[in-house]
């Protein structure tokens, strides 16, 4: 059945780095470091752009007025939503709290439209090592999800990819899955673990023909991409 899908245990560790306990130099009795911002301004900011109903978050309408003071084009660039990533927008999709906004600023050192200018070439995403872009494609995905909804618009993902991923795949792999989801019937939206396993099963099998769809453990939409590959080499 199209959008069924073979299950994939993937683990991931993580490593902490849990501190002496010593207070270090720099550090408040909290053992946090003092702020080296202007939190007042950088609180003026988020102010400047939150939503009147509710001041504690800024949606798209506050975070595309922010665009336009960094001159940036909030649909196109991609640094818009690596920014937003940064800043650690994460708790609801398509706007920043203001908790998040300040903490983000904190880490970024930013309190200024001039600073965040600043900042700005930064945010390529030739600059992500593959771990940190991988934590970054799913925020794509997670960000752009409207309402309840768990799925997006296959339209909204081939965009999406073809912002995200340009760069960072091979451009016919890019090409092609884009065009197959384009001409599916069967597809009109598309899951988290369809798109995050996109992504890895890129960087796993850069050569199409060692695929072997009995023994592999990816969703059904990547074995129908594959057959729709084997299709159209058949055809030429």
């Amino acid at each position: 059945m199209a959008g069924s899908k073979r299950s994939k245990k993937r683990q991931s560790n993580q490593m902490w780095n849990s501190g002496s306990g010593k207070r270090s130099k720099g550090r408040n009795s909290s053992g946090h470091r003092p702020p080296t911002i202007d939190e007042s301004a950088a609180a003026k900011m988020f102010q400047e752009i939150a939503e009147e109903s509710d001041p504690s978050v800024a949606g798209m309408e506050g975070i595309c007025n922010l665009c336009e003071k960094l001159d940036l084009n909030a649909e196109e660039d991609i640094r818009v939503l690596v920014l937003l990533w940064k800043l650690g927008s994460k708790e609801k999709p398509a706007q920043i709290s203001k908790q998040e906004w300040m903490s983000g600023c904190n880490k970024l050192q930013v309190d200024s439209i001039d600073k965040f200018q600043s900042i700005l070439p930064s945010l390529d995403i030739g600059f992500l090592d593959r771990t940190e872009f991988k934590e970054f494609y799913k925020f794509c995905f997670k960000f752009n999800l409207e309402g309840t909804h768990r799925t997006l618009d296959k339209d909204m993902i081939v965009a999406l990819m073809r912002m995200v991923l340009t760069g960072r795949i091979a451009a016919d792999r890019l090409d092609t899955f884009c065009t197959f989801l384009e001409n599916q019937k069967s597809y009109t939206r598309i899951t988290l673990d369809q798109w995050a396993s996109f992504l890895d099963f890129c960087y796993e099998c850069e050569d199409l023909s060692t695929y072997d769809e009995s023994t592999s453990a990816w969703p059904v939409l990547i074995d129908e991409y594959v057959d729709y590959m084997e299709e159209q080499q058949n055809k030429k």
